[in-house]
């Protein structure tokens, strides 16, 4: 009876130690576990050949497209005649791919950064489209417009009445966009063109082969750190990404800041919130309200205001001009002006800013900084005003900030991809998570077990010593 209590007393001590070890085994497998994740997670997200974070950066994994509204004029012939206000009505979406071909003229430097050109190219998608590239649609003169702003209103209306063009016409969908030749300036003239057969870029960006912190931010663009559109050191400053992705290990304390060519300056975009991505938690960045605020909200964009007239010395908010950096009179906003001042919808009827439709999100996966969806929308805006030297706008009543069309450039992570950074990334993660936890798990209960077996035998024991002092 000895020998059997000497051994299960044996094997007791023996499991505690065991499960002690095997608890303690678990704790130091967290941030072993984490050090191996990060280090793995650091390796592929390096810019370089060979890694998962190059095979997606090179092309989009994603269908992007660009989707289109434009604002059909319902009553041009009064706006002419009696200043009367443009009643507007939205018709879209018309539906593009968009950046379908893979970067161009990839480069790597020795300072670890890389080189590239992006392709623009635009494909209409009629089965994600509410009507054809055909439709014809009444807008804003972009000549008249262009003139209006441009050069001396007497020449204007000389050009304008020669030529027998009017304050708005109706062209095709097709036209609009991508080009039509203008009666007037005897040009092509369209809202985004040229755009096939063009590039954005040249893009230098960081690898992050020296400092992960520093991956896929952007360098230089067109060969200059800086863009020389705004003559203030501050807003030319070219700040983060292009928004495609991010460094790895997101704070969702700090905003991460993009670069956007069409708007010809960086943002910063804010945590909104987490939400579920195909089975992927991601933090969903938003636009802050302030981006397009006048200076008097918003002194940081005091340099951004470059159009003392149009934005009513720099206290209306919601538009940038980017004539200095397309070389036409073009005012940049949110879809139906939101978050701008009331008195851009007093000029127009017919838009309702709704900030779930009209605004711009990044959903980044907060681990591998992979923007894995994202919404980039805007509005593109021309302006026309009260003139007494050219005709067609004796009668209008005040400066009007005119939209044209309003995009939606968005990709969203499909169901193959996200199926593989789940069995490449997060499978390993979930595998780590699932032996540390067991490893505790199983060994704190082998552990107490094992005590109280030890416990209760001690008791046993001093109990049988006591009868048998008693006997």
């Amino acid at each position: 009876m000895g020998c059997s209590c000497c051994s299960t007393r044996c094997w007791l001590i023996t499991g505690s130690v065991a499960g002690a070890v095997a608890c303690l085994l678990g704790v130091i497998l967290i941030p072993v576990g984490n050090t191996v994740i990060e280090d793995t997670v650091k390796k592929e997200a390096v810019l370089e050949k060979g890694t998962t974070a190059y095979e997606n950066w090179i092309s989009a994994g994603a269908p992007v497209y660009r989707q289109f509204w434009l604002f059909d004029v319902q009553n041009p012939d009064e706006v002419v005649a009696n200043g009367s206000i443009p009643q507007l009505q939205q018709r879209g979406p018309y539906t593009y791919r968009t950046r379908y071909i893979p970067k161009q003229n990839i480069t790597f430097s020795e300072n670890h950064t890389v080189s590239f050109v992006l392709p623009a190219e635009a494909v209409f998608e009629p089965s994600l489209s509410h009507g054809f590239e055909e439709d014809k649609v009444t807008s804003l003169n972009l000549a008249v417009a262009g003139v209006y702003n441009l050069i001396d209103h007497a020449w204007a209306n000389m050009f304008i009445e020669s030529s027998k063009s009017s304050l708005f016409l109706r062209r095709t969908v097709r036209e609009l966009l991508w080009g039509y030749t203008d009666p007037m300036l005897k040009r092509t003239l369209g809202v985004f063109y040229p755009y096939n057969n063009t590039y954005d870029g040249p893009y230098g960006v960081f690898t992050g082969k020296d400092d992960i912190n520093k991956v896929s931010m952007i360098d230089t663009w067109n060969n200059q750190p800086t863009v020389p559109y705004w003559n203030n050191s501050y807003c030319n400053m070219i700040n983060g990404t292009d928004g495609s992705s991010f460094p790895p290990f997101l704070d969702k304390k700090k905003a991460l800041y993009f670069f956007s060519s069409d708007i010809c300056r960086s943002v910063s975009a804010d945590y909104d919130g987490s939400v579920d991505l195909k089975g992927i938690t991601v933090y969903r960045y938003m636009l802050p309200e302030q981006t397009f605020a006048s200076p008097t909200v918003n002194p940081d964009n005091k340099c951004f205001c470059t159009n003392y007239e149009a934005t009513k010395n720099c206290t209306l908010a919601g538009v940038l001009d980017i004539k200095s950096c397309k070389g036409f009179p073009v005012f940049i906003s949110l879809p139906h002006f939101l978050h701008g001042s009331p008195e851009l919808l007093d000029t127009v009827h017919g838009l309702n800013p709704n900030p779930e439709e009209h605004s711009t999100y990044l959903d980044v996966e907060p681990i591998t900084g992979f923007t894995l969806r994202f919404a980039k929308r805007l509005q593109i805006n021309m302006m026309y005003g009260p003139s007494k030297e050219i005709k067609i706008l004796n009668k209008v009543k005040e400066n009007t900030v005119f939209p044209i069309v309003w995009l939606n450039e968005s990709a969203a992570l499909d169901d193959e991809t996200a199926a593989r950074i789940k069995n490449d990334l997060f499978a390993r993660i979930e595998t780590l998570e699932v032996v540390q936890i067991s490893l505790i798990v199983i060994g704190a209960v082998v552990f107490v077990l094992c005590l109280i077996g030890i416990c209760i035998q001690e008791r046993r024991r001093r109990k049988i010593i006591a009868n048998i002092h008693d006997g």
